[in-house]
């Protein structure tokens, strides 16, 4: 008896018909740019930042803007990542720092109210 003839490779798992990450991380990012709209448009509507914006007055810095371009540069590659992973764990996982991502740069937004 052979010994590399008992040794099988481990079968090459495919991705389960529920598997919808690259889904999610699509939608997700679809609807990044819409809920950076509306919560810029409610932190203009907040009175400190419809102050500074009309008289210059109480403009408190918020998070660095840096940090925004960042998180959104991050959710960018946390997307091609989940979209272009071979493997169910991996996209999992730059899923879930796609929306971290996402979700920090709309706190940098909320920030400045």
């Amino acid at each position: 008896m052979n010994a590399t003839a008992s040794v099988s490779a481990r079968p090459v798992q495919s991705p389960s018909p529920t598997d919808r990450t690259r889904l999610w991380a699509a939608v997700a990012a679809f609807l990044f740019v819409p809920a950076a709209v509306a919560t810029g448009i409610l932190t203009l509507a907040s009175e400190r930042a419809s102050r500074c914006v009309t008289y210059g007055e109480q403009c408190a810095p918020g998070l660095p803007g840096w940090l925004f371009g960042w998180s959104a540069g991050l959710g960018a590659v946390a997307l091609l990542a989940a979209l272009a992973a071979p493997a169910v764990r991996v996209r999992r996982a730059a899923l879930a720092v796609q929306i971290f991502a996402e979700a920090t740069a709309l706190v940098v937004i909320l920030s400045h109210a």
